[in-house]
């Protein structure tokens, strides 16, 4: 029979058997994929082509004409699903780090990784001329190669400003070496690869949205499986140690999750940076609460891409702005904000 719980939710039990449904993040998910799909439909609309809801209505009830059928499923579409699942994995990357290293400021895009990641394409392209989105080994290769030495770099600790500090030096050299690369490829592949290197979407087909969603299928319910040992990472070691945590493969695991998902959106889009930021730390400050909120997170980096990309296909009247500046653009204030919202150091 059914009955409601206060802390639980709704209750079904029979026998000895019993399910848990909490209404609290039924409610989240069915209003986190109403507002997804919403502004999903109003991206599919945006563009230099604009389209009206009855463009759409037609393309769902199979009576759109060819032109309009070529744009939205074979362009448009896939584009947006391909940066839905990029910033998706860029958030997941960003809060398992930040959980790991106690600090917001442990991102990929702050710690180099997507720079490592980067990188690893880059020369891959130079020396084996293989497909740029056939390069996803290779970007994960680079960031967990790139996690590994900033960790050699820093010692055993991974919490306080070491770690990011040796971080941003480290992406600094890693980009440099980057630029270098990009200056011996052939000129039209130079131009070409030197957009995705900014952080772009264009070209991006339903390959990509199969890499992707592959990509998420392996790595979101992983990282929703270390969520409740990684809650514990709040606590001092001592503690978390007392309640059955395992520290060490706990963390080793949460890293190279968090460095496959960051070479995987590399892979596809370039380095995209401050998504892996905002996301997680603006959930935190909307829905404070114990558990992580990796799946919230997910979603709302998923919006922020797709709404950035969006945003730079129409801001300009001729031509378009890479997905990554207009993520910079966005996430260099709220990274300020949150460094003016942070406690003054002691004198």
């Amino acid at each position: 029979m059914w009955y409601q719980s206060r802390t639980a939710g709704l209750v079904w039990r029979q026998g000895g058997m019993s399910l848990r449904l909490p209404l609290g993040a039924m409610l989240w998910a069915l209003a986190g994929g109403s507002l997804l799909l919403l502004l999903l439909g109003l991206c599919l609309m945006a563009g230099d082509t604009w389209l009206a809801p009855a463009d759409l209505l037609s393309l769902w009830r199979g009576e759109a004409p060819p032109w309009l059928r070529l744009l939205v499923w074979d362009i448009r579409l896939p584009r947006l699903l391909t940066g839905l699942g990029v910033g998706a994995v860029l958030a997941l990357a960003g809060s398992l780090l930040q959980a790991v290293a106690r600090n917001p400021l442990a991102t990929p895009d702050l710690l180099g990784i997507n720079h490592g990641a980067l990188l690893a394409v880059l020369a891959g392209l130079w020396l084996g001329n293989s497909p740029l989105l056939g390069g996803a080994l290779l970007a994960g290769l680079g960031a967990s190669v790139t996690l590994l030495l900033l960790l050699l770099l820093c010692g055993r600790g991974l919490q306080g400003h070491r770690l990011v500090l040796m971080g941003l030096g480290l992406g600094i050299a890693l980009r440099a070496a980057g630029e270098m690369v990009i200056t011996q490829l052939p000129l039209h592949q130079a131009a070409s690869v030197y957009t995705w290197s900014l952080g772009s979407l264009l070209g991006r087909d339903w390959s990509a949205v199969q890499q992707v969603s592959l990509g998420l299928a392996v790595l979101l319910p992983l990282a929703r499986w270390l969520g409740q040992p990684l809650t514990l990472l709040r606590f001092e070691p001592a503690l978390a140690r007392s309640l059955g945590v395992r520290l060490l493969p706990l963390r080793w695991l949460a890293l190279l999750l968090a460095a496959a998902s960051a070479g995987l959106a590399t892979a596809l889009a370039g380095p995209i940076a401050f998504v892996a930021l905002m996301a997680p730390v603006i959930l935190q400050r909307l829905a404070p609460g114990t558990r992580l909120p990796l799946v919230r997170s997910a979603l709302l980096g998923g919006a922020t891409v797709m709404l950035a990309d969006t945003l730079g296909r129409v801001i300009l009247p001729q031509g378009e702005l890479p997905v990554g500046v207009i993520c910079t653009l966005l996430g260099g204030p709220f990274l300020l904000w949150l460094l003016w919202q942070a406690p003054p150091d002691k004198e």
